[in-house]
């Protein structure tokens, strides 16, 4: 046997270059990177909503104390906000309107009714007669609020009122009658279903009242309301007939 040859053949092999090992190219695909889930804020829908002088993190109810403590920021919201209660503009409601003047103003019947028997001069009247434009309440936002809105005799007419003012008077006897707001002043919308026509006027019912008690010797709690049927700023149909009935009787209100 020819070992010369068989070793030539073995150090021949071990001698041919040996393959370089392929470089694959890790290519990353079809790798879905997992999303970090994408964080939702939830609104509440329950939130009401405040004007813009409002702090959010202001207590609401600090608001309604210095409106009802201090005459100087009562008179600057009024002339500011004309159309908006100081309840309504920080998002509360009447009750706690309320609650919070009874924790200021503690009750007393016997004020109460003294004021009530007190006659009282008659002021200048001051409200706005009918208006023809810039009307400040939309009809149809109402369509459904079906509770909000009467009908006059005739079925022709429908009508709306919304609360302007309250007085900052104490309801006497609320334990007999429940928590009551004295209303000062109301807007008035009338719809004509015939012609769609929209009447609206700000009536000053506290100086209606006045002037009723002068010209007739006459007066009625008519501008005491009770605060279930207040809804939104807005007074159900159930009281309509007896918060504009002051105004009927002196032809300033036809309905």
């Amino acid at each position: 046997m020819d070992f010369k040859r068989y070793f030539r053949k073995i150090k021949n092999k071990d001698e041919k270059p040996k393959p370089e090992p392929e470089i694959v190219e890790a290519i990353e695909q079809n790798i879905v990177e997992e999303e970090e889930p994408k964080t939702v804020e939830e609104v509440d829908v329950n939130v009401k909503k405040t004007l813009n002088f409002v702090n959010p993190k202001k207590d609401p109810y600090e608001y309604l104390k210095r409106y009802l403590k201090e005459p100087k920021y009562k008179d600057w919201f009024n002339r500011n906000y004309p159309n908006y209660t100081i309840y309504a503009a920080v998002g509360l409601s009447v009750s706690d309107y309320i609650s919070v003047k009874r924790e200021l103003f503690p009750e007393s019947e016997t004020n109460n009714e003294e004021e009530l028997n007190k006659e009282k001069k008659p002021d200048s009247i001051n409200f706005k007669p009918t208006i023809t434009h810039e009307i400040k309440t939309g009809f149809d936002e109402f369509v459904d609020e079906r509770t909000l809105v009467s009908h006059n005799a005739f079925g022709d007419k429908e009508m709306k009122i919304k609360i302007l003012e309250v007085s900052d008077e104490i309801a006497p006897l609320a334990s007999k009658f429940g928590d009551r707001v004295k209303i000062n002043k109301i807007i008035v919308t009338i719809k004509h279903l015939q012609t769609q026509q929209i009447e609206e006027g700000e009536f000053d019912i506290e100086s209606i009242e006045r002037e009723l008690i002068e010209k007739r010797h006459y007066t009625s709690t008519n501008r005491w309301v009770p605060t279930e049927v207040i809804r939104n700023g807005y007074v159900t149909n159930s009281r309509h007939t007896t918060l504009i009935s002051d105004a009927v009787a002196l032809d300033y209100i036809t309905f």
